[in-house]
């Protein structure tokens, strides 16, 4: 998936920093929407991982049922506070 597009899907841009606040939260009840709703894992993943990089990602032992896609999410998260951390 492509980052860029998925902005600009559900937040309507491919910059938040344009967007004021109602913008923001209207773009981000469709994402949880959708994220709630879509049955491919790959993509639902996907969506997962833009929340969480938008501090808005449920927990993973709640976003995910199957084990694999859970330690996946619980990889990411650590991965991406690593990144956080050292940068």
């Amino acid at each position: 998936m492509d980052l860029d597009a998925l902005l600009y899907h559900y937040f309507g841009a491919e910059s938040l920093e344009t967007l004021d606040d109602a913008a923001i939260q209207s773009g981000l009840e469709r994402l949880r929407i959708d994220f709630g709703t879509e049955r491919d894992s790959s993509r639902r993943f996907a969506l997962w991982v833009l929340l969480h990089g938008l501090g808005e990602a449920p927990d993973p032992v709640i976003a995910f049922k199957d084990v694999r896609e859970r330690q996946a999410a619980e990889n990411y998260a650590r991965a991406a506070e690593r990144a956080e951390r050292d940068s």
